[in-house]
């Protein structure tokens, strides 16, 4: 495959998104990518449907537009796998948009270094609110997550997330795609992958603006999802489990005891989270201003609280 040419095939799972996969689409057209591609919209189910949406787009793009009952994005995604022509599949949520070197970006760098599968980072645009600006920095950051979304010296062997993910045609076909777990299909996907000899890689330039979620709320039950999936990753692949996955836990397992420590008057533990929390003011202040700064704060305490509280639950009970 290294040496045949790679037809892209775009595949967008959509549910009650018509506003963002405009927003997508509007960037894959501005693409200055000069192959061949196609793009596919899977709408899963929507009752605020998109299928207006992408008729505006059939004379900008080779695009097709497919409806089928609700049954989540990882059967929405196989589903578009199985419909597309291409030979390489790159896999986007809807609430992505592309810069415009984007597919440029990824057909270099699989020219140069071919591998079945690639995942790339996520940015936050210029026009994202100040909210979802801070919850990119706290899903990105070296002081919370270890830049392991985009940093390949953070990283051993890279583990694509489905928001920004690139599958070959054969490594689709032999492993089946993705699951049907409803959390962590993506990281589910890439130890398949990894177990039929198939490589992955990060590509640092094929990054993509990512929306996210748009509240606390949403993002807590967002993180909280993802901590619910490790333990039962670690459980089916105990090859892959690392004791940085407990950090979130130990982290708001020791917030709680300092807090309970201070009302004895010790303040030594509160005193660790007190600088890091001003650490974490400075380090996104310097990036994206004070507002932005002021919320990572918040943002990143919501991301410890979602997964940490999502792994333990999970932990427990699939220790029983």
């Amino acid at each position: 495959m290294q040496n045949a040419i790679i037809h892209f095939s775009i595949i967008i799972p959509v549910y009650n998104r018509p506003k963002e996969l405009d927003e997508l689409l509007a960037s894959i057209v501005g693409q200055n990518f000069t192959h061949d591609f196609e793009v596919l919209v899977i709408e899963d189910g929507s009752v605020n449907k998109s299928d207006i949406v992408v008729k505006s787009y059939t004379s900008k793009l080779n695009i097709a537009y497919f409806f089928k009952q609700n049954s989540g994005a990882g059967a929405s995604r196989n589903f578009g796998m199985q419909k597309a022509s291409g030979n390489y599949f790159i896999i986007l949520d809807s609430d992505v948009i592309l810069p415009k070197q984007y597919l440029t970006q990824v057909h270099i760098a699989l020219s140069k270094n071919y591998t079945d599968a690639f995942g790339g980072p996520d940015a936050a645009h210029k026009k994202f609110t100040y909210l979802q600006k801070a919850i990119n920095y706290s899903m990105t950051s070296l002081l919370t997550t270890g830049g392991i979304r985009g940093k390949k010296i953070a990283i051993g062997k890279f583990q694509p997330r489905s928001f920004n993910f690139g599958i070959s045609k054969l490594a689709f076909t032999k492993t089946a795609g993705f699951s049907k777990m409803k959390n962590g299909e993506d990281i589910n996907l890439t130890f398949r992958l990894w177990e039929n000899d198939f490589k992955t890689q990060l590509i640092e330039s094929a990054y993509v603006y990512h929306k996210r979620r748009s509240s606390i709320q949403q993002f807590y039950k967002q993180t909280f999802g993802f901590g619910t999936a490790r333990p039962i990753l670690n459980k089916k692949y105990p090859s892959t489990a690392k004791i940085t996955y407990w950090f979130p836990s130990l982290f708001i397992l020791g917030f709680a005891a300092s807090i309970i420590l201070v009302l004895f008057g010790n303040l030594y533990l509160f005193s660790f989270y007190y600088l890091y929390s001003i650490a974490l003011l400075l380090d996104a202040t310097s990036k994206n201003g004070f507002i932005v700064g002021f919320l990572a704060v918040f943002t990143s305490l919501t991301q410890f609280i979602g997964y940490g509280l999502g792994f333990l639950k999970s932990y427990i009970f699939s220790r029983q």
